[in-house]
């Protein structure tokens, strides 16, 4: 049951000890799992109460209550912004509601964040670039998750094969994000800090400045970019490149050629995970409102084209009808020349060995035999006749399928593999 913000300013005066609230309002936050409330006290302090509507919300408060205590005094000093500090906590039945300290600021809404002057895009930036920044045993000391950037990948087409099985997605956007999935050229990044789920709701802004962050309960070391989802989400371009080039400027690594388009397909999935959620939460009206979104996303998509983001061409629609799905990263179909020149045993896939040019079989004559006609390649070459030297049958016969010299030995890079 939701409560209201009076009840929450009364489980406040028990969390701290000695608070007497003399106005209360309501707080913006996830209305799924959190009910919040910013209250006023007797002295003018301002808090924030933040009480979770499940036991996965309760856990995550838990999380980022370690995570703020593992922010030493000397890490907050550097941040460009002030973060929260817990200042009690209760806990009520199985769930625990924390308070915190106010800070200055407010929340803004994207609208009003894209319509602000580029100084205040570029703060955005520099904040996001301050995060990834941090330290990583930061992380690692909290006993926090850690993903490579292949572990990261994985866990992602894992969680599509289960957004998959509820047969609420659309079929084009399966294809779409298990071929950018697929296409290992757009997961090499460096793991970094993420927040982790970063968006307007847990930036205060103060004039063109970005004055706290907040909501750290998915602190993690992974992909840059999904910190950049709801961003890209926005779908105003002018003020994503203005964050990104703040971003860029204040970052100490520089940032892959790939992290909009990961952003991009974060973005996107983010609506599959929310549909995911609403099923196991048991929520109708959740469940209603992602398949609506994701209607609406494969409708615009279908007409515009969408963010870009697998770097290779999505299959033709002839191939993604059929049985078999070409290998990631490659664009060639048959009767089609493009991009022949990647696609090889090498590239996997159940496809992989399938040439990229239509290849027909020479005409035979009419024989009584019913072996199947072999296939010619698609360039005939005549080898020169030699005529064998003395002794030169002996060799020839000593080289058959047992063979062991070094040219019937395949040589693997193992620096490539």
């Amino acid at each position: 049951m939701r409560r209201k913000p009076i009840e929450l300013a009364a489980v406040a005066t028990a969390a701290v000890p000695g608070l007497t609230p003399t106005a209360v309002s309501s707080a913006p936050d996830d209305p799924a799992d959190f009910d919040s409330a910013l209250l006023l006290d007797s002295e003018g302090k301002r808090w924030r109460v933040r009480s979770p509507r499940h036991a996965e919300a309760s856990a995550r408060l838990e999380t980022e209550f370690l995570v703020l205590r593992a922010f030493a005094p000397g890490i907050r000093a550097e941040l460009p912004f002030l973060m929260p500090t817990v200042a009690g906590s209760v806990r009520l039945g199985t769930l625990s509601t924390f308070v915190y300290s106010h800070l200055a600021g407010s929340t803004r809404s994207v609208e009003e964040l894209t319509a602000g002057p580029e100084t205040l895009a570029r703060e955005v930036g520099v904040a996001l670039a301050a995060i990834h920044d941090l330290p990583r045993a930061l992380v690692s000391n909290a006993d926090l998750p850690s993903y490579t950037p292949n572990e990261f990948r994985q866990r992602r087409l894992n969680e599509l094969d289960q957004a998959a099985t509820t047969g609420k997605i659309p079929p084009a956007l399966l294809l779409r994000w298990e071929h950018a999935l697929e296409d290992v050229s757009l997961w090499r990044f460096n793991p970094c800090v993420v927040h982790g789920d970063l968006h307007e709701d847990n930036l205060l802004v103060e004039g063109q400045r970005v004055t706290a962050v907040t909501g750290w309960t998915d602190l993690r070391i992974g992909d840059p970019a999904d910190d950049f989802a709801w961003l890209v989400a926005s779908n105003e371009q002018d003020f994503v490149d203005a964050v990104l080039a703040g971003y860029t400027a204040s970052r100490r690594d520089t940032p892959d050629n790939h992290l909009l388009r990961r952003a991009a397909l974060s973005a996107e999935f983010a609506l599959a995970q929310y549909l995911v959620k609403g099923i196991a939460a048991g929520d109708p009206g959740m469940v209603a409102e992602a398949e609506g979104m994701l209607e609406t996303l494969a409708s615009d998509i279908a007409e515009h084209g969408g963010q870009p983001i697998s770097v290779e061409p999505l299959p033709s629609p002839a191939v993604a009808a059929g049985t078999a799905t070409p290998p990631a990263g490659s664009s060639a179909v048959a009767g089609s020349t493009e991009g022949a020149s990647g696609v090889g045993p090498s590239d996997g896939g159940p496809l992989a060995g399938v040439p990229a040019v239509t290849v027909f079989p020479v005409p035979a004559e009419p024989a009584v035999s019913v072996l199947p006609v072999p296939v010619q390649p698609a360039v005939h070459v005549t080898p020169i006749p030699v005529e064998p030297e003395p002794g030169a049958g002996n060799d020839a016969d000593a080289k058959g399928s047992d063979d062991t010299s070094t040219a019937a030995i395949s040589i693997v890079n193992a620096k490539q593999t």
